[in-house]
């Protein structure tokens, strides 16, 4: 299982880049591989409000649908639009395969996110 130093992450399996005020999210790793083969991401549009703790993403795997949650508040600015062609790409790259970026409304929440010893303990 690969956990990256320089990311932030929530106890729900999501990965966070800060750069600036704005914030790319995918899921981990661990979180991609407990899911299985990705076959569908249903993201949400651009200009979309999220709030912190609330489901704003669908992962479809073989396995079965996963909720993604939001791990700040903000407005989606981007979506990854290689993922409509390639869902794949989230299990062959994770920490690459971003799913939204987001222009956070409280950057001070990023100050309850997980380090990468932190996540690391939640998956033991």
């Amino acid at each position: 299982m690969k956990i990256l130093n320089e990311l932030k992450y929530s106890d729900s399996h999501e990965w966070i880049k800060v750069e600036g005020n704005k914030a790319y999210i995918g899921i981990t790793d661990y979180a991609q591989d407990h899911l299985g083969e990705v076959v569908y991401a249903e993201l949400p549009e651009v200009d979309t409000a999220v709030n912190t703790g609330e489901q704003f993403i669908v992962l479809e795997s073989v396995k079965a649908a996963s909720d993604v949650y939001a791990p700040l508040s903000g407005t989606i600015t981007e979506i990854n639009e290689e993922l409509a062609d390639n869902p794949g790409f989230i299990n062959e790259s994770p920490y690459e395969a971003w799913l939204v970026a987001i222009d956070m409304s409280n950057p001070e929440e990023v100050s309850t996110l997980l380090s990468a010893a932190d996540y690391e303990k939640v998956c033991e």
